[in-house]
């Protein structure tokens, strides 16, 4: 199981980003898929999960109305559209996968991809 995550960079305030989860080595319809960031200092935490198998999405408070999660099952890839980005989004976000829905809840995920680094400036 590999997870490839990409896309971060230097956006100022109100920008916009799309993160991608390139996945491969299992059954995309069948794993949930979530975005996960820690801040410097702070602890990870969950930011939108999917479930690709009835496209159930989660999203944190602290991003409602702003991201967007969505996939592409040909390409067997997830994506974090992120608008209106603030400084507190500032963060290394990663993407994991995991069959049960539940673990990508409690950040409890099977596989983790690598970071990607979001950096909102003021």
């Amino acid at each position: 199981v590999q997870l490839q995550a990409s896309g971060g960079g230097l956006v100022h305030t109100g920008g916009s980003l799309r993160l991608s989860c390139a996945t491969s080595g299992f059954d995309f319809d069948d794993y949930a898929i979530g975005w996960f960031r820690q801040a410097p200092g702070k602890e990870r935490e969950g930011v939108s999960c999917l479930s690709t198998w009835n496209d159930i999405t989660h999203y944190a408070d602290a991003v409602k109305g702003r991201f967007t999660i969505s996939r592409d099952t040909a390409k067997n890839t997830v994506y974090l559209q992120m608008n209106s980005l603030k400084p507190e989004d500032t963060a290394v976000y990663y993407c994991a996968a995991d069959p049960k829905l539940g673990k990508i809840l409690n950040s409890n995920a099977d596989y983790w991809g690598q970071g990607t680094l979001v950096t909102v400036s003021s």
